[in-house]
């Protein structure tokens, strides 16, 4: 059994047709654009933490 009752198979099946709908260089962007956001979001509470400890 893998994750939440959904099988390996299942995973692979479900991933398949996610990268057949996008594509790979859709995927790749998206990838990308999402670990920008989570950068620049750490930056901003690491920013906001250090001029609150002034």
């Amino acid at each position: 059994m893998g994750f939440a009752g959904i099988s390996t198979w299942q995973l692979v099946i479900v991933a398949a047709i996610i990268l057949m709908l996008f594509g790979t260089k859709r995927l790749r962007n998206l990838g990308g654009d999402l670990g920008d956001s989570i950068k620049g979001f750490r930056k901003s509470i690491k920013d906001d933490s250090e001029s609150s400890s002034s």
